[in-house]
């Protein structure tokens, strides 16, 4: 069985535009770095989170950049 490759993004939510720049971009970078493996060997696989299903240092997404936005200020 041949191998492969996969690239992954997990980050936010996109625009369909972005989603397909990324692919693109990921599979030309990827070609560049492994030219010896052709562009349609590349499975580009997206998994977008909403700011409200990601955690940063005990809170919601939303809720600490609020509080990094008014730290921030208050300087």
């Amino acid at each position: 069985m041949k191998k492969v490759p996969v690239l992954i993004y997990e980050g936010p939510e996109l625009s369909q535009s972005q989603r397909e720049e990324l692919i693109k971009g990921l599979t030309e970078v990827a070609c560049k770095v492994t030219p010896e493996i052709p562009k349609e060997a590349y499975y580009v696989f997206i998994r977008e989170y909403p700011a409200e299903k990601v955690g940063v240092g005990g809170l919601v997404l939303p809720e600490y950049l609020a509080n990094l936005r008014k730290k921030q200020t208050e300087r």
